[in-house]
């Protein structure tokens, strides 16, 4: 058993439940805290179903679906680090600027990553 947390140590099938749980608190807490989660599950909704009507290639529409999944990663983190900024301090602070404004600009890249991705594939 890890000494290091008292929410480690877990294995097996309860590890695997316990994980499943955390995770669907998380999608939870995101979507219904996160204007930007929502607005990236609204992008998913839209962009995925249409990736089904596309006469594109089976390793491109895995593509175009796997972008707008990473989003939803990237946005996630941004969110987590936002949450974890803010639970430190609410104090305006440099390096609390710095961690927030790197999170959004990871979050710009993988939109841009989408637009760029769909376009390729969309005009290749």
């Amino acid at each position: 058993m890890n000494s290091y947390s008292p929410y480690k140590g877990k294995s097996g099938l309860k590890r695997i439940l316990n994980a499943t749980g955390y995770s669907i608190s998380g999608f939870k807490a995101a979507y219904k805290n996160e204007a930007a989660f929502r607005q990236i599950v609204l992008i998913n909704i839209i962009l995925i179903p249409v990736s089904f009507f596309l006469d594109v290639s089976r390793s491109e529409h895995v593509l175009l679906i796997i972008v707008c999944l990473f989003a939803m990663i990237v946005e996630l983190f941004n969110s987590a680090i936002e949450a974890v900024v803010d639970r430190v301090s609410l104090e305006k602070h440099q390096l609390s600027k710095n961690a927030k404004d790197m999170g959004s600009a990871a979050q710009f890249v993988a939109l841009s990553i989408i637009a760029i991705t769909w376009l390729i594939i969309l005009l290749g």
